[in-house]
């Protein structure tokens, strides 16, 4: 018989603990039922967060038992009087209590944003039941080189599905952005642009979607039936009941409402909220329906499956090379078919993770390195600032406090500090996360009352800051001698070692210089991407994807053409450079067989080599005169095929996509970037082609940009009424290539701004208060003829050599490190010495700055009053 879960030990005996025991046994039980009833219904991650959300707020007057505090009555009074001495301490240095609330506010503030978008992304797809069951299907392609495919053959999961009894359930998902939804009839159509997917039954019995009307039993099990979400039944049909309701997908199949799914959690990688009968996806393509579909992969369809319980992901993964000798024996065993666990879908970069766990890792140590400067500028003014305790820690020491007595005072004086400074702190994050939500395009939300684990961090977290803070500056002040304190005495030991404060400094800039110097190469790696040659033209290049492929395009084209700001106009697959891809084997000259390298294809017309300014290195281009099929090749597959000479290669015949595509080459075109720069110059063909022509390249003249966009848009809505228009310019989808690097800049580009600020801020305290220290000094010096430079210097030397230590300690760090980030990519810069040049003299400038404006006002100072300084 299978054993009852359990709930958290922890918190179940904490619960135990505070529970008064005259309600305990009848509370327990309610607890314990509703905790078993949750992990059948919602699964047991889901039940274990909402017994601890019941546990916590339970932990209320009436529910917890009674503590007798006679015995207490003293320590209450005493922790009393520390909090009123913080108090009045805050009040009688309000600068600097400032500087500290504002550089703990601001490293608590970003540990509080970036601990809720890393638990954000770590949470995505957990909440399915037996998630850990739960794997998606994946293909390794060992050719001249590994690629990876988040995807499998169409027909995969409907073959394992038959072959093997290894999976609970199986489902195919295939998702297609951008497609035309018409709702209504007659003159009231209403279009819209959605994101659509095509999913068998049994996806909504590995994934929990609950339904929140129609039949759960037969979701999706009827041709030409869909299920939308609730925000898009009110979207489409404002208050009407959306079930039976029908709407039109790509002007040609009408769905009928089924089901109407609740909301879909943020947290998921399944963003479609409407979907289609898979048994239907044969009148959307019959590839994706044919039982025969071996011979190519498509990263629209995803196959998933729920394992029976107690079978091994590496006993499955044994069985599917069966597979290619089975269905794929032409291959040459180049296809691996493995497993990928739900959990590492968001985060896989090389299957298409949206989100590399590195990056969240990076995040969550630059947030630890913040906070950590932040306790660092308190200790270092806290400890220089002891001095100034030395009576009041003297005449406590007489009337009879202990060391332990002291320290726990001065740690709660810093304990108030914190507290405010995470007031402020939760206050500013609040204020900033609408940002934080738009840039990362999340919806993450600071509730401390439904985010008990959001709650529980910002406690810890203000615990362990407070320890942190507080610890060293409570040992110094608790060491004081009694009888030197209070004669004044202690002006040598300045509270504290002054070694230890210089080595406190030099660990702030240090962090600070890593990240200065880390952001500068990224910045530069990006400015690399901007201005190097891509091999083809991109500028004032509008990209407009056709939705339909017919005669009309031809049509369409030349009305684009007679335009007077049109300069040019290509029908083709995709533009050179896009993430649009197709990939398909290569049979080269009428071998028996194909080649060990997979090749690019772009089908596209005569008008393309001009409109991006592709250079012909050998051969002719396409003319319109064409009917036969032919091929434009690069010049990378003239290497991989292991030929001398573009010239060898014309009039040879490719065979491509299975055999579908054939043909001879008829010229070679010169190299160029077919995506992104963190990848090599790939291999590849273009060719003519009508049914793959998915977008309009419109060369046009910048200088009256808003007519042209117009006339386009009048032309395209005349000839396809029925379709919604939409453009981008190039250069944009370019851009979108980095956007990653883009926002990992930006980051850094803050952290390191906030992190130089806390810095900042904590050198201005420490400055200030050893101008005060030295103020009698400052006088005799200016009596006896120092000038106003030489007392600058002073300060400025101890904090140049200071810094000076710090980047000798950052600089071989920074290069390890973005030595290693730029390995990722195929085209890079070097880390060149003037990059270091230019941080150190970019920090120096804001630390000498900082020093020397502070120290300009203590140097100006008559001597006169100096001098009368105590």
């Amino acid at each position: 018989m299978k054993k009852s879960p359990d709930p958290p030990k922890t918190f179940h005996r904490f619960f135990r603990w505070y529970c008064n025991p005259d309600l305990r046994n009848s509370i327990e039980g309610d607890l314990i039922e509703l905790y078993h009833e949750r992990v059948r219904e919602e699964g047991k991650k889901q039940a274990d967060r909402k017994f601890v959300k019941d546990v916590l707020l339970l932990f209320r007057p009436g529910i917890i038992k009674s503590i007798e505090l006679q015995q207490y009555s003293l320590n209450t009074d005493m922790y009393k009087n520390y909090f009123a001495t913080a108090w009045r301490n805050l009040n009688k240095k309000k600068v600097y209590a400032s500087i500290n609330i504002a550089g703990l506010a601001l490293g608590i503030g970003c540990a509080l944003l970036i601990f809720s978008l890393i638990t954000h992304h770590l949470d995505f797809d957990n909440f399915h039941a037996d998630s850990d069951r739960i794997y998606r299907f994946v293909t390794e392609e060992h050719r001249d080189q590994i690629d990876y495919d988040g995807s499998v053959p169409p027909v995969f999961g409907k073959a394992f599905r038959e072959d093997y009894t290894f999976g609970e359930k199986v489902a195919r998902l295939c998702t297609i952005d951008e497609q035309l939804i018409a709702v209504g009839e007659g003159s009231d159509i209403r279009k819209f642009s959605e994101e659509i997917a095509f999913a068998e039954p049994e996806f909504f019995s590995i994934f929990n979607f609950p339904l929140a009307s129609g039949n759960a039993d037969k979701v999706l099990s009827g041709a030409n039936t869909a299920i939308i979400t609730e925000r898009i039944a009110k979207k489409y049909f404002g208050d009407e009941p959306a079930l039976g309701k029908t709407f039109r997908f790509e002007n040609r199949i009408d769905f009928t409402i089924s089901g109407v799914l609740k909301d879909i959690p943020e947290n998921t990688d399944f963003r479609s909220e409407i979907y289609f009968s898979y048994s239907t996806i044969n009148q959307y393509s019959e590839w994706y329906a044919s039982d025969d579909a071996w011979g190519g992969i498509s990263s629209s369809i995803q196959t998933f499956v729920r394992l029976q319980p107690g079978v091994n992901p590496q006993e499955v993964e044994k069985v599917l090379p069966d597979y290619v000798k089975k269905y794929r024996a032409k291959s040459k065993n180049v296809h691996h078919y493995k497993l990928q666990a739900i959990s590492d879908v968001h985060f896989n970069a090389r299957y298409g993770g949206k989100m590399d766990k590195s990056t969240l890792w990076v995040l969550a140590a630059i947030g630890l390195l913040l906070v950590f400067t932040a306790c660092l500028n308190f200790i270092n003014l806290a400890t220089a600032q002891a001095i100034t305790r030395a009576k009041e820690v003297g005449v406590r020491k007489v009337l009879g406090s202990a060391r332990a007595q002291l320290f726990w005072q001065f740690t709660i004086e810093t304990g108030v500090i914190v507290l405010l400074a995470s007031a402020i702190a939760f206050s500013g994050a609040y204020l900033i996360l609408p940002n934080l939500n738009t840039f990362f395009d999340t919806r993450i939300s600071l509730d401390l009352f439904l985010n008990t684990r959001l709650l529980l961090f910002l406690a810890l977290l203000i615990l362990l800051v407070t320890l942190l803070s507080g610890a060293y500056p409570g040992i110094i002040l608790s060491r004081f001698k009694p009888v030197a304190a209070l004669k004044g005495r202690l002006q040598g030991q300045q509270g504290g070692s002054f070694n230890i404060r210089r080595g406190l400094i030099i660990v702030q800039f240090t962090i600070s210089q890593i990240l200065l110097i880390g952001l500068i190469i990224m910045m530069q790696q990006m400015k690399y991407f901007s201005n190097t040659n891509m091999g083809f033209a991109h500028d004032a290049t509008v990209m407009i994807p056709t939705g339909s492929n017919d005669e009309k395009l031809k049509t369409l084209k030349d009305q684009f053409l007679a335009l007077p700001d049109v300069e040019n106009v290509s029908l083709c697959f995709a533009a050179p450079a896009s993430d649009d891809m197709w990939t398909t084997s290569l049979l080269f000259d009428n071998r028996s067989e194909s080649e060990t390298f997979s090749i690019s294809f772009k089908g596209a017309d005569e008008n393309y080599l001009s409109t991006f300014d592709l250079e012909l290195v050998a051969g002719r281009n396409f003319t319109a005169s064409d009917t036969a099929r032919e091929f434009l090749v690069n010049e990378k597959t003239i290497t991989k095929l292991g030929l001398s000479s573009a010239e060898e290669i014309l009039g040879r015949q490719l065979s491509a996509n299975g055999g579908s595509l054939n043909g001879p080459v008829v010229g070679v075109i010169k190299d160029f970037h077919d995506r992104s720069f963190q990848s090599d110059i790939q291999p590849l063909f273009i060719t003519t082609s009508l049914e793959h022509y998915n977008a309009l390249a419109v060369k046009i003249k910048m200088n009256n940009i808003s007519n042209t966009l117009a006339a386009l848009e009048k032309n395209w809505s005349a000839a396809y009424p029925e379709l919604i228009y939409s453009y981008s310019f190039l250069d944009d989808q370019i851009a979108s290539f980095y956007q990653k690097e883009q926002r990992m800049i930006t980051m850094v580009q803050v952290f390191s701004c906030i992190a130089l600020l806390i810095g900042c801020i904590g050198l201005y305290g420490l400055v200030s208060f050893l101008a005060v220290q030295k103020t009698k000094e400052i006088g005799i010096r200016k009596v006896l003829g120092s000038s106003v430079t030489q007392i600058l210097t002073i300060f400025g030397k101890e904090f140049s050599y200071l810094l000076l230590i710090a980047f000798i300690i950052a600089a071989p760090i920074t290069w390890l490190l973005m030595s290693n980030w730029l390995s990722g990519y195929t085209y890079r810069i070097d880390i060149d010495l003037w990059i270091y040049a230019l941080e150190l003299g970019i920090i120096s400038a804001i630390v000498l700055f900082t020093v020397g404006y502070q120290s300009l006002k203590a140097a100006i100072v008559n001597p006169v009053e100096s001098l009368k300084s105590e």
